[in-house]
């Protein structure tokens, strides 16, 4: 009896211990956070943003160059290193290392290293949002957020390839959604690698053109770059992306008429 008791007495001082997964997993969300804010923060505070711009490659365009030239390989890993991390942690000036990448390394090499890198970057955040927010997330919006998620996953490939293909929301939103609706890692990097091609190669074509306007003497402008017939020419595709999903839809209606 008394070890009955005795047996009975530590499974309750078990029970009422406090479990340590939680305690790690609410550790690893704080830690994720902090470096999130940490870097926005000193990116700012250091004036890193004043760097970002055309004008930081038209005055430095000679050392650049030189550098690339004589060191292409270290060249090529550092600005991949630049972008990822720049996209991992959603700092501005996207748009200026992909004309950056095209600058330096020219339209073909330019597009490999701008879609990997974004690639990688984003699937840090996507895995790190997904790490620190998502569970959470869902525990307090209840179910329509799972009824969403499941609508979602059901053409998940196809609805990532056009969120990334329009230009009509910020890049970094695109990263941080998907991890909330529940997207497979393997659909989000798919979707992320071919259905950022088309824009990158309208950036880096820019980029590998920006020497011939610096040596005119020209002034460049962002805001010329998505010009109304690009925007046509990737809403085109991104309704090819959507086809799937209409034939899956019509596909389902055919099928319960017949029932």
């Amino acid at each position: 009896m008394t070890n009955r008791h005795e047996v009975d007495r530590k499974l309750s001082e078990t029970c009422k211990a406090p479990c340590p997964a939680p305690r790690r997993a609410i550790g690893k969300r704080i830690v994720i956070l902090a470096l999130f804010v940490g870097a926005v923060i000193a990116f700012f505070a250091f004036d890193l943003d004043r760097y970002v711009n055309i004008e930081t490659l038209r005055e430095n365009r000679i050392w650049l160059k030189n550098f690339v030239a004589e060191n292409t390989l270290l060249a090529a890993l550092i600005f991949m290193a630049v972008y990822a991390v720049a996209t991992a942690f959603s700092l501005p000036g996207g748009t200026v290392l992909s004309i950056a990448g095209g600058f330096l390394f020219g339209l073909w090499l330019g597009c490999l290293l701008v879609v990997t890198a974004a690639t990688i970057g984003a699937t840090a955040l996507f895995l790190a949002a997904r790490t620190a927010l998502g569970e959470p997330l869902k525990a307090r919006c209840g179910p329509w957020l799972d009824k969403m998620s499941a609508g979602f996953r059901e053409n998940e490939l196809s609805y990532m390839l056009v969120l990334r293909l329009v230009p009509l929301f910020p890049f970094f939103v695109v990263n941080l959604v998907p991890a909330f609706l529940g997207v497979s890692l393997r659909s989000y990097v798919l979707a992320t690698f071919f259905g950022i091609i088309p824009g990158a190669i309208v950036y880096i074509s820019v980029g590998a053109g920006l020497g011939k306007i610096f040596d005119a003497g020209g002034e460049f402008t962002l805001r010329n770059v998505l010009t109304p017939e690009i925007v046509i020419a990737l809403t085109g595709l991104a309704v090819l992306a959507l086809l799937p999903v209409v034939y899956k839809k019509i596909r389902k209606r055919r099928c319960a008429g017949k029932g």
